[in-house]
């Protein structure tokens, strides 16, 4: 007997990369995974990719961000040990003083060359790749399609 398959879905996520005149603000999670992580999370039924990096942003850091652009999309099914995800990365600025909330354990600002080791996620991807952009190199070189 032929059992009938579930559909199933990746789930949305959102990814904020908040630039401060110090550097990248990063929060420290309070669950697993555990390490220092973008803010971000998941996208509410009936919401917008753009008004859940706010949200997001807000939850975690205490942050009122402006969205600069869009970064990049990335969907390895790996990503998150949870369950398969698609996450949409923004790049925002950010006003007021950063403090940890909601799913931050803690909060802090770094430099590039004071990124913490133990990222969560894909992250430490995303911002090797942000990084790559902020020094010149093409989006086009760095997301090749079909590779």
């Amino acid at each position: 007997m032929k059992t009938k398959e579930t559909h199933r879905n990746p789930t949305p996520t959102v990814d904020i990369i908040i630039e401060t005149g110090e550097g990248i603000v990063l929060i420290e999670r309070r669950n697993p995974p555990f390490g220092w992580a973008l803010p971000g999370g998941f996208v509410d039924y009936g919401e917008s990719l753009e008004s859940a990096a706010i949200r997001e942003a807000r939850e975690e850091t205490s942050l009122d961000v402006t969205l600069k652009e869009q970064f990049h999309a990335y969907s390895d099914p790996h990503r998150d040990p949870r369950l398969h995800t698609i996450t949409t990365v923004f790049i925002a600025g950010a006003c007021g003083t950063p403090a940890a909330k909601d799913d931050a354990k803690n909060i802090d600002v770094f430099p590039k060359d004071s990124i913490p080791s133990r990222l969560a996620f894909d992250h430490a991807s995303i911002l090797k790749d942000y990084f790559f952009w902020k020094e010149g190199t093409p989006r086009a070189d760095i997301f090749k399609l079909n590779g």
